[in-house]
């Protein structure tokens, strides 16, 4: 064979070659198991409780507070606000008829304004201000229903109002924004009593907002509750109370 074809041949060769090399790449790119990428918010539990929907009302009038008349309020901060009898518009702070606590509905009944003490437990989450802004309200849930309490819910100071109510208090009852959490549990919420398996949701419901944590890791931490003066230690994992300790 002469020198011309014999390199022309070999050149086909490899040209054939390469083109067979590229075609089996291909075929193994297009067929071999490609690693999956791990979604990075795979890992993320949401707490069924971050979507329910809390309404605020963002109060700052005595006229917002008179449009709670005739409404029910649920208490959300629980073992924070005391409350009185209402003896005509007028309470008596020296002498308080109970503390608020969690998930107890409040039939609204009146509003009025009243000077309160400088210092001590009346003005524990209320400022004294100028003056008390009080909710007049019954219990209907309670043994003596129509009895008239009040609770002051703000201070006006310098000229202005400052209001917590959207703090405090729940405008739909939670029994039925949280209602997935079954009737047990609302059951020992309701006797406010903690059990075993409850979250720090539930916890602070049954038992009230006046507590404090070993840390800011909530849902693993331990908390200490004050309960109205009868602390219970609850250690959480997972955000379920695992250990219930009641404290001297």
């Amino acid at each position: 064979m002469q020198k011309g074809p014999k390199i022309a041949l070999a050149a086909t060769v490899v040209m054939v070659s390469l083109v067979g090399l590229r075609i089996a790449l291909i075929y193994r790119a297009n067929h071999e198991d490609v690693p999956v990428k791990k979604d990075p918010y795979a890992d993320i539990k949401v707490d069924p409780d971050d979507n329910v929907f809390l309404k605020k009302e963002r109060p700052d009038t005595l006229a917002d507070q008179r449009a709670f008349i005739g409404h029910t309020l649920w208490v959300s901060a629980g073992g924070q606000l005391d409350y009185y009898l209402d003896k005509g518009n007028h309470v008596d702070y020296a002498h308080p008829a109970g503390t608020l606590l969690g998930a107890t509905p409040l039939l609204i009944k009146g509003v009025f304004e009243q000077k309160a003490p400088a210092t001590g437990p009346a003005v524990f989450r209320i400022p004294a201000g100028q003056r008390h802004v009080l909710l007049a309200f019954t219990m209907p849930a309670s043994t003596d229903p129509n009895t008239l309490y009040a609770t002051p819910v703000g201070d006006y100071d310098n000229g202005s109002y400052t209001f917590v109510n959207d703090q405090v208090f729940f405008y739909d009852d939670p029994h039925q924004l949280y209602s997935y959490w079954g009737p047990a549990i609302w059951s020992d919420i309701d006797k406010h009593q903690a059990v075993l398996g409850m979250s720090e949701n539930q916890v602070m419901l049954a038992l009230g907002q006046v507590m404090k944590p070993d840390s800011d890791n909530t849902g693993d931490r331990t908390v200490t509750y004050d309960n109205l003066g009868h602390p219970v230690t609850i250690t959480f994992v997972h955000n379920k109370a695992v250990t219930i300790t009641p404290s001297k």
